[in-house]
């Protein structure tokens, strides 16, 4: 009788009987059962995974995984306008050879200790960064967007010792996901309403649902829809009118021509830096940034790093590294702030090289740059029969709401018209903002030269009177 033969899988190291037998015995359990015996029987796989069959060669394996990948459609073999939360800028070649460099490739929060060099990139970058908002304080970057909101949200819960957070409704879906998940069971969310002809948050909505029980009222700005709030002051007056925090979310791209959420009331500002020299990837090129003024206050309440200077025993030097470190969970996972884990200091020191090279003035002339682009663009797409700029009433910086419920055809529909001319449309959100109709967010940044979005409008066209051609 045969027996079973005793597969060695060729992607899983050390899975030679012998050698697994040899760790189970220095580790001092005699099977692997015993590492899982925590886990509950209920939720363990009792049968075998459904996997395809491995392949024993390298070329053969490289070769599967390419044919995979060559189903992808990019940005760079296609020309997008895709909005939502990750955008396509330029990216200047020195931020790949900056951040490729083996002492930063391996920046695993700003580690190892010994090299300092990190340290002081990181720290270069935060003051940049403070330049930009006009804030005092800013942390070594976190995972995204999402988890910035979240922290916040929950900085604002400890530093007031309330429960309840306002959120503008205009936010992106997914991030308000991330802080419901984040934030539970301890803060409460609750949603304000948004003017559907402007965009802009809901004033008497938020007087009615604001309390005593409010932490703080978190919008963005400009929104996930694209439309820039021109009620900040009022909004923060409202909030530090009832003890609460204002919390504002913003790309800090946009801050090159627009004023920063610090001086109209802010005290916590959030946001992503993937606009600041990163690609768009799948699954990464996020990091998440918070910031707020240089008080014990809330510095005591970032469970995130942070990097300062001071003077070392060496007359003249000065060193650099973490502030306040015992309230992270690097320090202690027990009672640390929050527990945040690998932070995504690459992109820190990316986005800080980025900053660097842009300087103040390149950042408000891509910033003029950007919102030019952006009004061309909207004038030409409103040109189009059947195509409606919602929220045409307010002011926008680089994304807009195309409405196409004139067009007798869905987003779905038109993106795929699209696609076939090699165009990335808008990003639909005809579910996720159904009240607005058949709408999608579009985007358009430096990249986007004046024949790009000639040819969109011209390629919308075509798709949207298709039909009439033909009669």
């Amino acid at each position: 009788m045969d027996k079973k033969k005793i597969l060695i899988h060729p992607y899983i190291p050390n899975s030679v009987p012998e050698i697994k037998a040899e760790m189970l015995n220095v580790i001092g359990v005699k099977t692997i059962e015993e590492l899982y015996e925590d886990i509950p029987e209920e939720l363990r796989l009792k049968d075998e995974m459904n996997l395809p069959k491995p392949f024993p060669s390298e070329y053969d394996l490289s070769r599967h995984v390419e044919q995979i990948l060559s189903k992808n459609q990019t940005c760079q073999e296609n020309l997008s306008f895709l909005g939502g939360d990750c955008w396509q800028h330029y990216v200047p070649a020195i931020c790949d050879e900056i951040n490729q460099r083996s002492e930063f490739l391996t920046a695993y929060a700003g580690e190892p200790y010994e090299d300092h060099g990190r340290f002081q990139t990181l720290f270069e970058y935060a003051s940049m960064m403070g330049e930009l908002l006009e804030m005092d304080v800013v942390n070594v970057p976190t995972y995204d967007w999402g988890q910035a909101a979240s922290t916040s949200i929950r900085m604002a819960a400890r530093i007031t010792g309330r429960t309840e957070i306002l959120i503008s409704k205009t936010i992106s879906p997914d991030r308000l996901s991330i802080i419901q998940n984040y934030c539970k069971p301890t803060v409460t969310i609750k949603l304000v309403e948004y003017n559907t002809t402007t965009g802009n948050l809901d004033i008497d909505d938020l007087k009615t649902k604001i309390s005593s029980k409010t932490a703080g009222v978190y919008f963005e700005n400009p929104s996930y829809l694209g439309c820039i709030e021109n009620q900040g002051q009022i909004i923060s007056d409202v909030a530090h009118s009832h003890g609460a925090l204002s919390l504002v979310g913003t790309d800090p791209i946009s801050l090159g021509i627009l004023v920063p959420p610090s001086n109209y009331g802010a005290d916590i500002v959030c946001g992503d830096i993937q606009s600041l020299g990163m690609h768009m990837q799948f699954g990464g090129g996020l990091a998440g940034f918070i910031a707020t003024r240089d008080e014990e206050r809330y510095v005591m309440e970032y469970p995130s790093r942070l990097f300062g200077i001071t003077t070392t025993a060496v007359e003249g030097e000065h060193g650099f590294g973490d502030v306040t470190y015992d309230r992270t969970s690097f320090h202690d996972r027990i009672e640390g702030k929050e527990f945040i884990g690998t932070a995504t200091a690459l992109w820190g020191i990316t986005a800080g090289v980025y900053l660097a090279l842009a300087g103040p003035q390149g950042m408000q002339e891509l910033g003029k740059l950007v919102l030019q682009k952006s009004q061309y663009a909207m004038k030409k797409l409103s040109e189009v029969q059947g195509i409606k700029i919602q929220f045409s009433q307010s002011s926008h910086f680089k994304e807009f709401v195309v409405n196409l419920d004139g067009t007798g055809k869905t987003v779905k529909e038109v993106n795929k018209a699209l696609l076939k001319k090699r165009i990335f449309g808008g990003k639909d959100i005809s579910i996720e903002f159904s009240e607005l109709g058949n709408c999608a967010v579009y985007c358009v940044t430096e990249i986007h030269k004046k024949e790009d979005i000639d040819r969109l409008v011209q390629a919308l066209d075509e798709c949207l009177n298709e039909g009439e051609k033909r009669r």
